[in-house]
């Protein structure tokens, strides 16, 4: 039998991923100013402190979804985030697969019978 690592991508892993990818997608943004926006559009339901925001920006920007810049705003310098095209996909691609896996996850919930895979 194949375990749900095996079968399903680790979810709940991709969701800062995710999260951060979409927040980017509207503008920069430094990284304290991520873990604020999460928090405030998810009504403080999903909380992600920065030891969770600064690997994962530098994750995708290693792995080219986003690019960086230092900019200096009223004194300080802050690192700026921004999507790139390589980050554009990548969020398409992390939307489709989480709205297939919410719907799956509705569908359990509210009684239905089948639920798709999600390969």
């Amino acid at each position: 039998m194949a375990s749900a690592r095996e079968t399903n991508p680790n979810f709940m892993n991709g969701v800062p991923e995710l999260l951060i990818l979409k927040l980017l997608q509207r503008g920069e943004m430094y990284g304290y100013e991520i873990v604020q926006a999460i928090r405030e559009h998810t009504h403080e339901v999903i909380a992600v402190g920065e030891g969770v925001v600064y690997p994962v920006l530098h994750g995708l920007e290693q792995d080219g979804a986003l690019k960086s810049r230092h900019k200096t705003v009223g004194g300080r310098s802050r690192i700026y985030y921004s999507l790139t095209a390589a980050g554009s996909r990548r969020l398409a691609e992390l939307s489709r697969t989480w709205l297939e896996l919410a719907n799956a996850i509705q569908n359990m919930l509210a009684g239905g019978q089948h639920a798709h895979a999600i390969s």
